[in-house]
């Protein structure tokens, strides 16, 4: 007996082994074999917004007669979404990366990697405050008698973002062509306007909140605003960037990128799965049971300070909607991917639609137009709504248009994310 089990477990070792070392796995459907055991990655900062369906466009009545955003049914995968609008601190990583990198490219700071090819040595600290770095750095610098201080400055101007992406969609679209004719390269002027507190409020006195807000510790948890859509976009490449480097390095999977929600991903996420509320808390009232303003807008006859905020606020004041996401409605509009058309809700599928037309260098001015949404704190309450559209030029930053981003996985998400 004991002679047969023997037997029996050599058969049996013998089978495992020619399973294990055979292509077919002994003839079974078993799939791709892996060695991987996939988790998505959650960034930092950002809500699960599930997949889901929804009816998008106007709670309440038109005031305005547009008629740009009639009632359908949409369907939206699934999708990771900032909490908090973009700040002034996270804007300002950015920035401060974009300058550490000119000054190191300008004095030669580049090391090789791992597969021989050289690259910027970011680690390398650079003292702004050293008088020999700055005689190196000359360039960078506006001299003390062209500058508004009699003193020398930074010059931000010189702050220029370099990206490039590939135009997917227009591929599919030109089969058969080479997919470097579908490459873009993008050069893009970084720095906030910090001008707009006083060219967008006439006949006011705002220059102090436009000489410190961008970079005044006090300001560092406010939404960074005098961004426009190109600059938004190319915040979002860099963050993109950042989170692919360090996953690589990390031999960690990537998938997906950051990028500016279209102005559907954007309602789904604001109305926080109600169905047809007016604001993401819900409604129809902008105060809660003890008085108390649910967002930072222009209530009353233009009383700004009613709300608790003169103008702009910190990102995480007020309560967040049901999915975690906060001023969704007020503090700063946000900027979309999508491109303002007034027919665009009668036009777009009802599975993930948008409308993202590529603005060319020839097009109109009509045709620069980028959908806003959520209003800001200068903003009537009908511009609080979740179905409600307006729209700015992709080229001009307002000192109430800010932003948050968004992160797509390209893995299947689920309904219940846990």
């Amino acid at each position: 007996m004991k002679q047969l089990s023997l037997k029996i477990s050599a058969v049996a070792l013998l089978a495992l082994a020619a399973s294990c070392g055979k292509p077919g796995n002994g003839g079974q459907l078993v799939g791709e074999p892996t060695m991987m055991t996939y988790r998505p990655p959650v960034p930092l900062g950002m809500v699960y917004v599930p997949s889901g369906i929804f009816k998008m466009g106007a709670s309440d009545e038109d005031v305005r007669g547009r008629n740009d955003a009639m009632i359908r049914t949409a369907q939206m995968t699934g999708f990771y979404m900032d909490a908090t609008e973009i700040s002034n601190a996270e804007y300002r990583q950015f920035t401060n990366w974009v300058r550490d990198s000119i000054a190191h490219t300008t004095l030669g700071d580049f090391i090789d990697d791992a597969d021989g090819n050289q690259r910027l040595d970011m680690r390398k600290r650079i003292n702004w405050r050293d008088p020999d770095l700055q005689d190196q750095l000359t360039a960078m610098y506006i001299p003390a008698d062209q500058s508004g201080w009699g003193k020398k400055e930074f010059d931000n101007s010189k702050l220029v973002y370099h990206y490039e992406t590939y135009d997917y969609s227009e591929n599919v679209k030109n089969a058969g062509q080479s997919a470097t004719n579908f490459k873009r390269k993008y050069d893009v002027a970084i720095y906030p306007d910090t001008t707009v507190w006083v060219k967008q409020l006439s006949y006011s006195y705002n220059e102090p909140i436009a000489l410190q807000y961008n970079w005044f510790p006090a300001f560092n948890q406010y939404p960074v605003v005098g961004i426009n859509w190109h600059q938004a976009n190319a915040f979002c490449n860099w963050r993109t960037m950042l989170w692919k480097q360090d996953r690589e390095k990390n031999k960690l999977y990537f998938e997906g990128e950051f990028a500016l929600p279209s102005e559907e991903q954007w309602e789904y996420a604001a109305r926080g799965g109600r169905t047809e509320s007016p604001y993401p808390w819900g409604g129809p009232y902008l105060v809660n049971k003890k008085g108390c303003y649910l967002a930072n807008f222009k209530p009353q006859r233009g009383n700004y300070a009613a709300d608790g905020g003169l103008y702009t606020v910190p990102v995480d004041r007020y309560w967040p909607n049901d999915y975690g996401l906060y001023n969704m409605a007020g503090n700063v509009a946000e900027w979309t991917a999508s491109s303002y058309f007034g027919t665009a809700y009668s036009t777009t599928s009802d599975l993930n639609p948008v409308v993202d037309y590529k603005i060319r260098e020839n097009d109109p001015q009509w045709m620069r137009r980028k959908v806003l949404r959520g209003g800001s704190w200068r903003d009537v309450a009908f511009y609080l709504q979740n179905g409600t559209r307006d729209y700015e030029y992709a080229d001009t930053a307002k000192a109430y248009i800010g932003f948050r981003c968004v992160y797509q996985q390209i893995a299947p998400a689920l309904t219940n994310r846990r």
